[in-house]
This record gives C-alpha cells, structure tokens and sequence, in this order.
C-alpha cells in the first residue's frame, strides 16, 4: 500500500497576515513617531507596534529562507512563530537600547537563547509521528 505525500501547504492566509502585520505596524509606527508625546504608555505602544511591524517584515524573509533550506513543506504558523522570534529579538535589542545596556555579548546571547527555543521546538515537533505524512522513498522497508 502506497501512501500519498503531504499535502501542499496553502500559505493565502500567511501571507494575508503577513501583509496586515507589516502595513499596519509600520503605518501605526510612523503615526506613533510622528504624533504621540513620549510617555510610559506611548513608550510601551512603541514596542508593541514595533514588535508588530518587523514581525510583518520578516515573515516573507523567513518564509523564503525555510523555502531554499529545509527539506520539508513547514507549515504556517511555524513561519510565523520564526517571523515572532525575530521580531521579539529586535524589540527586546531596542529596549536594552533605551536602557543603555545593550551591547554585542548581549545581542548573540540573546539571539543564541532565542535560536535554541525554536530548534527544541523544532525538534519537539518533528518527533511527533503522524500516519500519512510520509512518502514512498520514507517508509520503512517492509
């Protein structure tokens, strides 16, 4: 009995967040910058529209670099989660930056940290076994 390989993975709806992510965080961002006092509540907006606009921006790089290296379709919400990581990295490096505290060790370290969440993720995923995902040439031999 021959299986059927994986489905192809429909990304419309990624990309339909990815698209409102990165326009309204950035148009939100440029609003912020240009018309709001600073304050502790803007402060914390700023961050969180900044989280929200570089994870927009990044998802296309990620969903292209998953695309070129890993051998497997992955599925949206991973590239999500990864386009999160990045975003999550470059808010927390600005406020580091805003408390002066920012500095190289700091930056890899937390990138490192960061790196190895998702590769245990990763890893955590692809050793849950699931019946008819599999194809011809990765089937045991019988």
């Amino acid at each position: 009995m021959t299986t059927s390989p994986a489905p192809a993975e429909d990304y419309r709806g990624f990309y339909m967040a990815t698209f409102v992510l990165a326009v309204g965080g950035w148009v939100a961002f440029w609003y912020l910058t240009q018309n709001v006092l600073p304050g502790p509540g803007p402060r914390w907006l700023f961050f969180v529209v900044g989280l929200t606009a570089i994870t927009g921006t990044a998802a296309p790089f990620v969903w292209y670099l998953n695309r070129r290296f890993v051998r497997h379709p992955v599925p949206a919400s991973v590239l999500m989660r990864q386009a999160l990581w990045v975003g999550f990295f470059i808010a927390t490096c600005a406020w580091l930056l805003l408390a002066r505290t920012l500095n190289w060790a700091t930056a890899l370290l937390l990138a490192a940290g960061l790196s190895a969440i998702e590769w245990f993720l990763r890893m955590r995923e692809r050793s849950r076994w699931e019946p008819g995902w599999e194809t011809d040439d990765e089937a045991p031999a019988r």
